[in-house]
């Protein structure tokens, strides 16, 4: 490994870590910021590209050294005391390392949905931390793959990378075409689509027709309104979970969970 101690935070190549925004990261500079040992692990076992590493110098030889080793010789790995590394950062690092990350190319929505029976839709959500629920809940419950909005958080976002435990590096996923019905793109593709939303014919999560579909698409929206009206005409389905006590409706990211394990329990 290439060490550099670091004594102040003005180095120009620490920007990806301190000085550079999540878009500029994004659009700029192709890379993404990977938070904490196990979720970067993660990202290195799936084949992502690290460019270089902010760590805390008592985990060059302990917490991180698993990582360094899995990393090129040539790669630069930055390193100085917690109080310095948190000055240049603005914010507590998890268990005191960063990485950044080469963003691969996206794959096309055929690419991800290519061989899957279940995928995720995920529109206009705006929240990091439910972006990252989301991802480690479509991991974990058999999702096939995910596709975006535009509107929609990165998910390649640092929190939302973090949140999921580095699931985002472990389902496929794209974004979807700039169009006003992405309905129509997934029929093309075979599949049948349900909006997850509370209308008059919505039905039960659990009903049978709705389960049997050999291929669906779980469309999931924004946090605050929902689906937009147009989206849930334009799908083959509006289903709801049953609820109790009055209460009428989850968290997209708890939604998300119930609606994925049921959804994926007959395939």
């Amino acid at each position: 490994m290439l060490l550099h101690q670091l004594s102040s935070i003005d180095d120009a190549a620490l920007a990806p870590f301190a000085r550079l925004t999540e878009n500029q990261l994004r659009q700029s500079e192709g890379l993404m910021i990977v938070e904490s040992p196990k979720v970067i692990k993660v990202a290195l076992e799936e084949g992502y590209l690290p460019q270089s590493l902010l760590c805390e110098s008592k985990h060059i030889t302990g917490d991180a050294a698993e990582i360094i080793a899995k990393c090129p010789a040539s790669m630069p790995v930055y390193t100085g005391q917690r109080a310095l590394l948190e000055s240049l950062t603005g914010y507590k690092l998890t268990r005191g390392v960063l990485c950044a990350m080469i963003r691969p190319q996206q794959p096309t929505v055929e690419e991800v949905c290519r061989d899957a029976r279940r995928v995720a839709v995920i529109d206009q959500v705006c929240d990091t931390t439910n972006i990252g629920a989301i991802f480690r809940s479509a991991a974990a419950l058999g999702i096939d793959a995910v596709l975006c909005t535009p509107g929609t958080c990165d998910p390649w976002n640092r929190r939302s990378i973090r949140v999921s435990m580095g699931s985002v590096f472990l389902v496929p996923w794209t974004w979807l075409p700039e169009q006003p019905d992405f309905n129509t793109l997934l029929r093309s593709m075979g599949f049948m689509t349900v909006a997850m939303a509370l209308t008059d014919r919505s039905v039960p999560i659990d009903d049978p027709g709705l389960n049997a579909e050999p291929r669906l698409a779980i469309v999931l929206g924004t946090e605050g309104d929902g689906l937009a009206q147009h989206v849930i005409d334009g799908c083959d389905y509006t289903a709801r979970i049953p609820m109790h006590h009055r209460v009428d409706s989850l968290n997209v990211a708890a939604a998300s969970a119930v609606a994925f394990y049921q959804l994926t329990k007959f395939y």
